[in-house]
């Protein structure tokens, strides 16, 4: 054991960055504009019908590297940030590997992920723009839980509305909405217009998260001072979560630690973004050089075999259209346990980044996720949360090919939460009954066929 080294490395609150740091600055090739059915450009104006005003200026930015972190935010993060980095010392030995592991760890606050780095920053700007509430979709619960924390900070109304698998699988995460005030409505719903047209269309259907942001959309824009916020995909929201790799940058330098390989999940890649960001911004600058690698499930896997298009960022049609890896609004993934990572499209800086091959992506199955998930749970004391645990299955792949070669490596993982609100699907893997699922050519072909037609 390296002892130089300690098994967590703390930030102090004067380390909690000031500025969250904007990827696309530094980026040669921008990702490509929200755009309208017709093929024009989102303005500022037409956004601010959706989203708070200060937000879609974060969005729109591609030019400031660094945006101040408001002190309201700030103090809110020191709650529960700085967030530790630890080297999974354990998991080594358990292994075996000359590999040196390391997670940043983001489940240390009642939430239970990373999510609320995000949630409080759109909560401010909409408690700063006078709003009487928002409105939001959520996969499996992580950010719904965060959004609803931090509008009960603000004393905002939160309306959020859940995937209905996981609305059926997590009940408890549900309740820690209500708890913080939420009312939670299980998607696709009677209760919207845009809902009861995907019923008609996909009768019986398990929901999306595309599904559910069809519906929050509408909602948002329907009542009186209310505007949509989301939790991952838009660039806004990757700006936010950068928060956790400038800390994990820091921490780093703290200890002359130089990685080489940077694993993270990814669903609509708000947790990937964060972690990347500033790994990324040193490889377009030619300061360095990381493997950086995507994890997505295979049964939702829009970089692995999506198609890089504009499309819709919800089932129903009433969003912007953005350019990025997508499987196709119309696409509705199978009811695996991992929620927040069944999104059809990806973040469109990921898929830039992604399409200019300056990171990869990996697909994994849902029981190989699991086995990794216990093996980590049962030797480093933290039970992952199941879409942490796809970053933790190539983390250990990786580790073992370090073992094969005899390379001492430096990998770095992001554990984006806590797994003990998923204990139903924990329940199923030690029961055996825990399965994959399939996805066959012809189920992402009948969606991906219905892309919008439009001019890149």
């Amino acid at each position: 054991m390296n002892n130089e080294i300690p098994y967590k490395i703390y930030l102090s609150e004067q380390e909690i960055p000031k500025q969250w740091y904007n990827l696309r600055a530094d980026m040669k090739n921008k990702p490509a504009p929200l755009i309208n059915e017709d093929g024009s450009i989102c303005s500022k104006e037409e956004l601010s019908k959706v989203f708070c005003d200060d937000l879609v200026e974060q969005e729109l930015n591609d030019t400031d590297a660094f945006i101040d972190i408001p002190d309201g935010i700030r103090d809110f993060y020191k709650m529960y940030r700085p967030a530790p980095l630890i080297r999974a010392y354990c998991l080594e030995k358990k292994l075996q590997t000359p590999a040196h592991i390391y997670y940043k760890f983001e489940g240390n606050n009642t939430s239970g992920s990373h999510k609320l780095n995000s949630a409080i920053a759109q909560a401010y700007y909409a408690k700063k723009q006078g709003l009487k509430g928002v409105t939001t979709e959520t996969g499996a619960g992580q950010w719904g839980t965060a959004l609803s924390m931090a509008c009960s900070y603000y004393d905002l109304a939160c309306k959020v509305y859940m995937v209905k698998v996981s609305y059926e699988q997590k009940p408890y995460r549900r309740e820690v909405m209500r708890t913080y005030g939420a009312s939670v409505t299980p998607s696709p719903s009677e209760t919207t217009k845009t809902g009861r047209e995907i019923l008609k269309k996909f009768p019986g259907t398990n929901g999306s998260l595309g599904c559910a942001v069809s519906e929050a959309v509408e909602v948002a824009s329907e009542l009186d001072g209310y505007r949509y916020v989301l939790g991952s995909v838009l660039n806004q929201v990757a700006l936010h979560q950068s928060v956790i790799g400038l800390e994990t940058q820091t921490a780093l330098k703290k200890y002359g630690i130089k990685i080489d390989t940077i694993i993270g999940c990814a669903g609509g890649g708000s947790n990937l973004a964060g972690l990347i960001a500033p790994f990324a911004g040193e490889i377009l600058r030619g300061e360095n050089n990381y493997d950086i690698i995507a994890v997505e499930p295979s049964s939702c896997p829009s970089f692995t075999r999506g198609t890089y298009a504009y499309d819709y960022c919800d089932t129903g049609r009433i969003t912007p259209l953005a350019k990025m890896y997508t499987l196709g609004s119309d696409f509705i993934p199978a009811p695996g346990h991992s929620g927040g990572l069944r999104f059809h499209g990806m973040n469109p800086m990921l898929s830039q980044l992604y399409h200019d091959k300056i990171i990869r992506a990996v697909s994994v199955n849902q029981t190989d996720v699991f086995k990794s998930a216990v093996e980590f749970a049962r030797v480093e004391g933290i039970l992952p949360a199941p879409e942490s645990s796809h970053a933790i299955d190539i983390a250990i792949k990786e580790a073992l090919k370090c073992k094969e070669t005899g390379e001492a490596k430096n990998i770095l993982f992001g554990l984006t939460g806590t797994g003990y609100f998923d204990m139903a699907a924990y329940q199923n893997y030690n029961d055996g009954t825990l399965k994959d699922f399939p996805l066959e050519d012809k189920e992402i072909n009948k969606s991906v066929d219905k892309l919008p037609i439009i001019e890149a």
